[in-house]
């Protein structure tokens, strides 16, 4: 079994309202493996990106955190801001979900990603981010990428932007990357070669990977444990053989009856079928 890169422990994040402290995240446990994946899956406002946040120290304003969160050993929730700031994109990266969003639309995506890389290396030269730059938008498998280099986000696709978060993710090879919905805004075709440079990343580079997302079916394709969670609470937690095959919970056994399923009975759509003087 293999030793583990990042441990939660008791993690709670509240919010303060009006109505008083709110727990988004309750007493969560899990851990990711060197090399492993883990896929968190539950419906909106089940508090999966609020974990990813918090694991990054990127908590909104009027949100605080309590438990334990260490990364090989070493305590995240203790680290002061410019510390975690070493750690943030240099040892964890995040990937989000809307790349339209999170690039900066006046900059080249390789202006973008020799900023994100210098922010960490410092002494490197103009040049020498540049060449980083195109290797990294080469090993996300972009065309021509020395000169995609110097196109702006609008001028990619939205498969292709998410490319090129990956790119940035990336460029410092870090340890661990948590990828927030990163295939929700995209067709089925894509998402498919969104996963595949997934697991052809973590098979390059040895990095651990948490996948965030409401689809089990995704999941099912990339993530070697599985944390389901509802209401801020983990509710199902194991292998992801364990999970699909035998799971425990009714709340991830009403999930897995939502997956779409090729086999099931399409009877009832015959019948609508027939009813429109069609077939199906």
């Amino acid at each position: 079994m293999s030793e583990n890169l990042l441990e939660v422990d008791d993690l709670t994040v509240t919010f303060e309202t009006p109505a008083g402290p709110t727990d988004v995240v309750r007493s969560l446990s899990f851990a990711v493996g060197e090399g492993r994946s883990l896929g968190i899956v539950g419906e909106s406002g089940s508090g999966k990106s609020m974990t990813s946040l918090a694991i990054m120290g990127l908590l909104p304003g009027g949100a605080t955190r309590s438990g334990r969160i260490s990364l090989r050993g070493q305590e995240l929730t203790s680290m002061s801001e410019p510390q975690l700031r070493k750690v943030r994109g240099d040892r964890v990266a995040m990937i989000f979900q809307d790349p339209l969003s999170s690039l900066n639309p006046y900059y080249t995506v390789g202006l973008q990603i020799e900023e994100a890389y210098r922010s960490h290396r410092p002494r490197v030269t103009r040049r020498e981010a540049r060449r980083v730059a195109i290797e990294s938008l080469e090993r996300v498998h972009i065309p021509d990428a020395a000169k995609r280099v110097d196109h702006y986000p609008h001028q990619f696709s939205g498969g292709m932007r998410q490319r090129v978060m990956i790119a940035t993710a990336l460029s410092m090879e870090p340890d661990l990357l948590i990828a927030d919905e990163p295939t929700t805004a995209l067709d089925v075709t894509v998402q498919a070669q969104v996963l595949d440079l997934l697991r052809e990343v973590r098979q390059d580079t040895g990095a651990s990977l948490i996948f965030i997302t409401h689809d089990l079916a995704v999941v099912s394709e990339i993530a070697d444990d599985v944390l389901v969670m509802r209401h801020g609470r983990q509710v199902e937690y194991g292998s992801a053989e364990q999970v699909f095959s035998a799971p425990e919970h009714p709340y991830t056994r009403a999930l897995l009856d939502a997956v779409p399923r090729i086999d099931d009975d399409i009877t009832d759509l015959r019948i609508l079928a027939a009813e429109h003087g069609g077939s199906a």
